[in-house]
């Protein structure tokens, strides 16, 4: 089984998290810092090699009631133009609170404002990612589940 990439998508950093070799456990990896789309292909295609990705989980931010936003929709416009670049399967995820958690997480750590600035994004990624293998690595929608699909 190869690794699992998850990207926490956010207009200015991208936060990600990588799986081990099995499976079951999600690691924070980095947070990128965006500039261009040719820029962020390369970026991700080394990792992609790097790190022996399979397949990668971007998270969507759906609002609560379960309708998506307007960055859901940018989301999944980057992603399947990630997919082209890196050549291996997208599928998008429930993100729904990985962002707080991943606050309150460095928060309870005790890390200062700045610091969690700075992680947040990936840790945010370690969540989604482990919410994704504990839910199996579902390649399609499952009914009931937090795949989320083409709207």
């Amino acid at each position: 089984m190869g690794r699992i990439l998850a990207l926490d998508y956010g207009t200015r950093r991208i936060g990600a998290a990588v799986s081990d070799g099995d499976r079951k456990i999600a690691t924070p990896l980095e947070v990128y810092e965006r500039t261009s789309e040719a820029a962020e292909w390369r970026h991700y295609r080394r990792l992609v090699d790097e790190e022996r990705i399979e397949r990668i989980v971007i998270g969507l931010p759906i609002h609560n009631h379960g309708g998506e936003s307007t960055l859901s929709t940018q989301a999944r416009g980057w992603g399947k133009r990630l997919e082209a670049a890196c050549g291996v399967p997208v599928v998008f995820f429930d993100e729904r609170f990985t962002s707080r958690e991943a606050e309150a997480r460095l928060r309870e750590a005790g890390l200062k404002a700045s610091a969690r600035k700075h992680r947040v994004d990936m840790v945010a990624a370690q969540i989604l990612l482990q919410d994704y293998l504990d839910a199996g690595c579902p390649e399609a929608p499952a009914v009931g589940g937090s795949l989320i699909d083409e709207p």
